[in-house]
């Protein structure tokens, strides 16, 4: 028995439920042990002190349900006592089961903390949401993205999601506005992505051929004078994908301030535009437990569609 703080901290035994089931054992050890290093939970598991049904078992194991996990006392870091996140106002469901649920999120949200956020999305839903033993997210959108974010609520349905989306079967679309006159009503962007950081510890992102692939298809929706309203599918999730490649074909998303033509972005907040445009519009999938198929449709926010509405005036304007 170890003692911590004149504290008995003695070997657990924990039952694999439901919630867990499907999670591999090393990730399992790092989400009920925050604050122990990975080195130790990999030196414990390579040592035996973990055992599962009584035996040793490799950190690529995958926890089933039933399972009946050994612990042994492990020594966690005192962590700075941070202030909850708040419940705030309820996120827009779309789709809720037992499995998963499909929210709204409104642009200006990150989808979880850190990065200088204290939190986010999901940490917001487990406050509201206390009855829920599991939330997890299936993916990611940018923190002024909005729109459409799948949520597990099962390991099993998170495992299953993220084994479609890596093989392709998750249709995602988004709509994107872009200055100048995209011509093509089709096209199909391959461009392999690198992730880098800047002198000032920014994550960024850019096309090279020593990337990883990323495939973007455009689909043209509608033109302005001076704007073209895009529809892009994802057939690939890499990070800041439809930033980059539409940047790196001479056509910046609206508002993006990573990416974007600052200048541009400037003109475009005195007329109305003070986030990025870039909306989660569409999602298509198979029901990772039931197979059914599940399609889901969120409208442009209020604030895109009012300066949508700002172009038309504008192109009437002009004759």
């Amino acid at each position: 028995m170890t003692m911590i703080d004149g504290k008995a901290i003695a070997v657990r035994h924990e039952r694999i439920d439901d919630a867990a089931a499907g999670q591999r054992i090393d990730n399992y050890l790092m989400r009920i042990a925050k604050g122990v290093p990975k080195s130790h939970v990999y030196r414990i598991l390579r040592s035996g002190e973990v055992r599962v049904n009584g035996r040793r078992v490799q950190q690529t194991y995958r926890l089933a349900e039933g399972d009946e996990v050994r612990i042994p006392p492990l020594r966690v870091a005192q962590a700075e006592r941070s202030a909850p996140a708040p419940a705030g106002k309820p996120l827009p469901v779309v789709y809720e089961d037992d499995a998963l649920l499909v929210i709204d999120k409104p642009s200006g949200k990150a989808v979880h903390g850190g990065s200088g956020v204290s939190y986010g999305v999901i940490e917001q839903l487990r406050v509201q949401r206390p009855e829920l033993r599991m939330l997890e997210l299936a993916h990611r959108l940018d923190r002024e993205t909005s729109g459409l974010l799948i949520v597990a609520k099962k390991r099993s349905a998170l495992t299953a999601l993220h084994d479609m989306m890596r093989e392709g079967r998750v249709e995602k679309r988004y709509l994107t506005l872009v200055p100048g006159r995209w011509a093509n009503a089709l096209q199909h962007v391959k461009a392999p992505l690198h992730k880098y950081l800047t002198a000032e510890g920014e994550r960024r992102v850019r096309v090279s051929e020593d990337g990883k692939p990323a495939h973007s298809v455009m689909r043209l929706v509608r033109r302005w004078r001076d704007y073209s309203l895009l529809e892009v599918e994802l057939k690939t999730g890499r990070t800041h994908q439809i930033r980059v490649h539409l940047a790196h074909l001479g056509f910046p998303l609206c508002g993006d301030d990573k990416y974007g033509d600052f200048a541009l972005n400037k003109r475009l907040e005195a007329e109305g535009l003070k986030r990025m445009f870039l909306h989660a519009a569409m999602l298509s999938f198979a029901h990772p437990l039931t197979g059914e198929v599940l399609s889901f449709e969120a409208a442009l926010p209020a604030e895109l569609q009012a300066f949508l509405t700002h172009l038309d005036i504008q192109e009437r304007g002009h004759g």
